[in-house]
């Protein structure tokens, strides 16, 4: 296939590029290809005529967002708009990435659905949602892949973060516990939008993170577990952490579509074991 990558010089591209490397691939992003200019990048799509474009440029930096609200709206509800725009001229099949962001948060028990009502609370989830109903009202056909708490190879991320932070001396780390979610590697990503690849018949919003719930403090121990790091990790709440950006309480993704095709994305624990084998060899 001819693939298309926005955003393939991040962290999730230079994934898709490993992982697709069989296919033709154009890697689109700053300052070669600006998802802003509509024009462009009609041409850039025109041209390289794509089978299949993965939408991964964005403003994901969530408290930048907060303070360039204008910006974050621009690029991730009308640069998506643009893309969704010239793969409809093309007639490429787009995946358009997003993120657990979309919803609030506030939810007790288990994971936020697919045909859950979005509540975002914050610009970055607002201006992604604002990019979701672009891409959906422009090209139906489009699927919308949800991810969060995303790690891979390069990073920048949490997990590499804090393995930098584990390996040094000093007192116990504070992680916050009263967050959830489902930490996902890039290249569980990856698998899904693979998967995808093979059933064209899927359309409309996707949940692609890994299987099972932990906080960052759980996902701290364990991480530190696979790396044999013996620093402290004491749990703290997201109070003692104030940040510009609410951060969800509950960003649980469940993966209602994915189970309904008979594909089961690999467990945090297992994604998480097998990136550490990879990225920090012992």
């Amino acid at each position: 296939m001819k693939i298309l990558i926005t955003g393939g010089k991040g962290m999730l591209g230079r994934t898709l590029q490993r992982k697709f490397a069989a296919h033709e691939l154009f890697v689109a992003d700053l300052p070669e290809v600006d998802i802003l200019k509509r024009d462009e990048l009609v041409a850039t799509f025109g041209a390289f005529a794509p089978d299949v474009v993965i939408h991964c440029a964005a403003m994901t930096k969530v408290d930048a967002c907060e303070e360039r609200d204008e910006l974050a709206f621009r690029l991730n509800g009308m640069g998506s708009a643009n893309v969704a725009y010239a793969c409809k001229l093309c007639g490429a099949r787009l995946i358009a990435i997003s993120t657990d962001y979309v919803f609030s948060g506030h939810r007790e028990e288990g994971a936020w659905k697919e045909s859950d009502m979005p509540v975002p609370l914050t610009v970055y989830g607002r201006s992604k949602l604002a990019g979701e109903r672009c891409v959906q009202d422009i090209l139906p056909s489009a699927v919308v892949l949800r991810i969060a708490w995303l790690y891979g190879a390069g990073g920048p991320s949490f997990v590499h973060t804090m393995a930098k932070l584990g390996a040094q001396e000093g007192g116990p780390l504070k992680v916050v516990d009263d967050q959830r979610g489902n930490p996902t590697s890039t290249d569980a990503v990856a698998d899904v939008i693979d998967f995808l690849f093979a059933h064209p018949e899927v359309k409309g919003v996707v949940h692609g993170t890994c299987a099972g719930v932990c906080t960052w403090y759980g996902l701290t121990v364990e991480l530190f577990r696979l790396l044999g790091l013996k620093r402290a990790v004491d749990a703290c709440t997201t109070d003692e952490f104030p940040r510009p950006a609410p951060r969800p309480a509950n960003s649980a993704l469940e993966k209602t579509v994915l189970d309904g095709l008979g594909y089961h994305v690999p467990r945090w624990q297992d994604a998480l074991a097998a990136f550490v084998r990879t990225e920090f060899p012992r």
